[in-house]
């Protein structure tokens, strides 16, 4: 039995119109978490994941790095209450 944790993070840099949301989707899908990502008002790019803390760990490096047209400036992460979620998806 694997124990879940959530975590919330917040990007910020340039995120938002290079492709950021699609690649955290992927990331997710192939960590098998679940969650999801979507822009905000702010230029920010906010994701919510849910999984094993040793995925999430490994998720979050990758959310530093980003696509290639991607300028990551900071990841801002916090705990966050463990929702029912399925599968990893981008909202608006």
């Amino acid at each position: 039995m694997s124990v879940s944790a959530a975590r919330r993070y917040i990007v910020r840099g340039r995120v938002q119109g290079v492709g950021f949301r699609s690649f955290v989707q992927r990331i997710a899908s192939g960590l098998k978490l679940h969650g999801y990502t979507r822009n905000l008002d702010d230029g920010s790019v906010e994701v919510y994941a849910v999984g094993p803390p040793r995925q999430l760990d490994e998720f979050a490096g990758h959310l530093w790095k980003g696509p290639g047209f991607a300028d990551v400036r900071t990841v801002d992460q916090e705990e966050a209450s463990v929702e029912s979620v399925s599968g990893f998806r981008i909202t608006w």
